[in-house]
């Protein structure tokens, strides 16, 4: 018997845990509390042994329980109809959310959060936060085809996002281009909150034909359990008990466990072994080794199935020497599937893993009890009910209140509006020169995004859009937004708002919203403020998605995002998959010389929480945009109908309609000429608010007629403001050379992380 951490040394047994019932154990260090301490005793019957521990602490953490959050998420599954739902083959609580689009396909994708180790780490960080997301992916049966990125990071000229973001990017870029994986959109934020909390979050999208959909469940007496993949290592141990249930201070990153190391390589050769071992029929059921490792993947998998299971760590392929059988429970090297198969397909198994040269190894199997038992160097290390570590964990009712300081950030106190044409000038070039609205170009131009020959539209793209069927061009569209600055000013609306930019920018591809995830980044679950803030969120989102008639699909919270006690800008990111027959006719952002420019819908005297406000130093005050989700329905069927119309469409969001203005015009390599008169009562207003549900879309002269009755049919204002000519941006008595506007809004990042580029470069 042993007296030693759960992180090293010797492992005690079952037995040693029954002698010695009163042994000081580290569990507050683990991150559980007394009474989540007391019980595990309690349905042990004992005290824990270490493997157990560290089993119940990684599954029972916020990251792997929901503990503090499930209590509002149920909120998802009761503003769900039948109907919202029909289309779900796997929803809320499978690794990632799948989606029957017709014609045998169904499309799978999910978006989660990698943000504390990204700052600990930038490049790993972010490396593994992709090969995270991506085995979520394979773990539905499904084949990767794409990612995308949500970065949120402190002020752009902050030494710490010096730091950080080339990390970040050189992480993602490196481990998706390696994989062979298409990087098709997302989005890069700065903001103070985020100082020394970086958001790193990865979606990724997969497509398989719906009779292949895969599950994770251990079930069938006597079927193997196999782990095949990387080798287990020490790297990322503790990685969700503590990384993610805790806040940052000063020197955090120099004294939190090692980031898991990720092997993109190997992870593409797991992928092509994966679909093969789906295509021989070998597989039962399937979890990845993600977050907690094999503590999750085998409590899971026994949970989820219809009896126990039986492991012998002795058989786990290791790549450090005396690990305890805490450690390979609790490492989160990569890299590593774990797959349940009946006796008779064993071999085959092994001979498919042999094939692509991935090591494998029969580590247990299914038994007739619930128990999960576990072995090691011949003892008995772990003896628990399954379900009680993968499915019981504590669920807190965390008090909630909305702040005192609300009403004081909700009264607006007015922006600064330049009347002058020289006032306008200045403010169009210290907008799309700010480092919120600059061009992305220096952080996506590291990225892949047209690998695999499938991507339709991604450079400059509201939504990326993908084809997924070659015979008749059906494809997908998928975007992911969210203004932490909306939802701190108004958490219902700013998450509506999320939901309304990433269906709007589905939209104006012609594909057609069918369903949603989401990553739901918060603050500290112990603030009352924080958990009104996420309330507040959940319940607008889910009803936004109700009134849209789209569900939500399946998501992930991402809790204690603050440094000190200084929580982030509440930022739930908001995910929607689009389908198109014909990518073909999709609609994309690219212009020309000689369209005109409509604007749809109105634009109010609205500043709450713009981008205005941020760059002018106005602070943040007032209230966010007000939405109509029926204005968004409306503005997307018009679209969907309008395909061949309409040469191009952008939507109007931050920055509002000069930022649109801007981009298009950059986009079609022309200058633009337009008149405000009709738009709003005054140009800064008409140039700069920040109305909801707006879209410019370009289309040849002779289609503006038929268009403009159809706009109207559907109940959408429309407003022809101008036309793509010359090469000066026109407008409000403002006359700026495009060369001029283009050259401020491209050079901003570069000449802030330029000289950064490659700096913390791995690959």
């Amino acid at each position: 018997m042993t007296h030693n951490s759960v992180s090293g040394g010797l492992n005690d047994t079952v037995a040693d845990a029954v002698a010695s019932p009163d042994l000081e154990q580290p569990y507050a260090a683990l991150g559980l509390k007394d009474d989540e301490y007391a019980r595990i005793k309690e349905i042990l019957g004992r005290r824990p042994t270490d493997a157990e521990l560290a089993m119940y602490s990684v599954m029972w953490s916020e990251h792997c329980s929901y503990k503090s959050s499930k209590t509002h998420l149920r909120y998802f599954g009761k503003t769900t109809t039948e109907e919202m739902g029909s289309k779900i083959l796997a929803g809320i609580g499978e690794n990632a959310g799948v989606v029957d689009v017709g014609g045998g396909h169904a499309v799978t994708f999910r978006v989660e959060s990698h943000n504390h180790p990204s700052y600990v780490e930038p490049h790993q960080g972010a490396a593994t936060g992709v090969g995270g997301i991506v085995r979520d992916i394979m773990a539905m049966g499904a084949r990767p085809i794409a990612v995308m990125d949500q970065l949120r990071f402190g002020p752009a000229d902050a030494p710490d996002t010096q730091r950080v973001l080339p990390g970040v990017v050189d992480g993602i870029g490196g481990y998706g281009n390696c994989l062979g994986l298409p990087n098709i959109g997302g989005e890069t934020v700065f903001d103070e909150s985020y100082a020394g909390n970086p958001l790193v979050n990865a979606l990724c999208v997969g497509t398989l034909k719906v009779e292949d959909l895969k599950l994770a469940f251990a079930s069938g007496l006597g079927n193997k359990v196999m782990l095949f993949g990387s080798r287990t290592g020490l790297d990322g141990i503790g990685g969700v008990s503590v990384l993610a249930s805790d806040t940052f201070e000063d020197g955090a990153e120099r004294k939190l466990p090692a980031v898991q190391v990720g092997d993109p390589f190997a992870e593409k050769v797991l992928i092509e072994c994966c679909l093969d071992l789906y295509r021989a029929g070998v597989v039962v059921g399937i979890q990845d080794l993600g977050g907690a490792g094999l503590s999750c993947a085998t409590s899971e998998l026994a949970a989820s199935g219809d009896g126990g299971m039986m492991v012998n760590l002795d058989a786990v392929p290791l790549r450090a020497e005396n690990m305890t059988a805490a450690e390979i429970l609790s490492s989160e090297s990569q890299e590593r599937m774990c797959a349940v198969v009946t006796p008779e397909n064993v071999e085959r198994f092994k001979e498919i893993c042999a094939h692509w040269d991935v090591t494998v190894a029969e580590i247990g199997e299914v038994t007739d009890n619930d128990h999960l038992v576990i072995t090691h160097k011949g003892e008995v290390v772990v003896d628990a009910p399954a379900h009680t570590i993968a499915n019981e964990g504590p669920e807190y009712q965390r008090p909630y209140a909305r702040p005192e300081w609300q009403d004081e950030l909700q009264q607006f106190r007015g922006v600064n509006k330049p009347e002058d044409a020289a006032g306008i000038r200045q403010a169009v070039i210290d907008m799309v020169s700010s480092p919120a609205l600059c061009s992305r170009a220096f952080i996506t131009e590291q990225y892949d995004r047209y690998v695999r020959g499938n991507t339709v539209q991604a450079k400059d793209a509201d939504a990326g859009v993908l084809r997924i069927d070659e015979e008749t061009g059906a494809g997908v569209a998928v975007s992911a937004d969210c203004s932490g600055r909306y939802t701190k000013l108004d958490p219902n609306m700013g998450a509506r708002l999320a939901l309304a930019e990433a269906y709007r920018n589905v939209a104006c591809t012609g594909a057609t919203p069918i369903a949603v995830t989401n990553c739901l980044n918060f603050g500290s679950p112990e603030n009352p403020d924080v958990m009104w803030q996420f309330k507040e969120a959940v319940h607008g989102l889910a009803d936004g998605c109700h009134e849209l008639g789209i569900p939500v699909s399946g998501g992930n919270v991402s809790f204690y995002n603050q440094t000190g006690a200084e929580p982030i800008l509440p930022t739930p990111v908001v995910g929607v998959l689009g389908v198109i027959d014909d990518v073909a006719s999709s609609i994309g952002t690219k212009a020309a010389a000689g369209q005109q420019l409509v604007l749809l819908g109105e634009t109010l005297d609205e500043f709450g929480g713009s981008i205005w406000q941020q760059v002018s130093d106005a602070g943040l005050n007032g209230m966010p945009p007000a939405v109509d989700l029926g204005n968004e329905q409306r503005l997307a069927a018009l679209l969907s109908d309008s395909r061949g119309v309409v040469a191009a469409a952008h939507d109007v969001s931050e920055g509002g309609l000069n930022q649109t203005l801007v981009e298009l015009a950059i986009n079609a390599g022309c200058g633009v000429v337009v008149d405000l008169a009709e738009v709003a009562d005054d140009a800064f207003t008409a140039l700069f608010s920040e109305s909801a549900s707006r879209v410019v879309v370009a289309m040849d002269a002779d289609n503006v007629g038929g268009f403009f009755a159809a706009a109207e049919q559907h109940g959408v204002p429309a407003t022809l403001i101008g036309e793509l000519r010359g090469d000066s941006y026109d407008v409000a008595s403002v006359s700026i050379p495009m060369d001029e506007l283009e050259s401020a809004w491209k050079n901003t990042l570069p000449e802030l992380f330029g000289h950064a580029a490659g700096a913390n470069s791995v690959v």
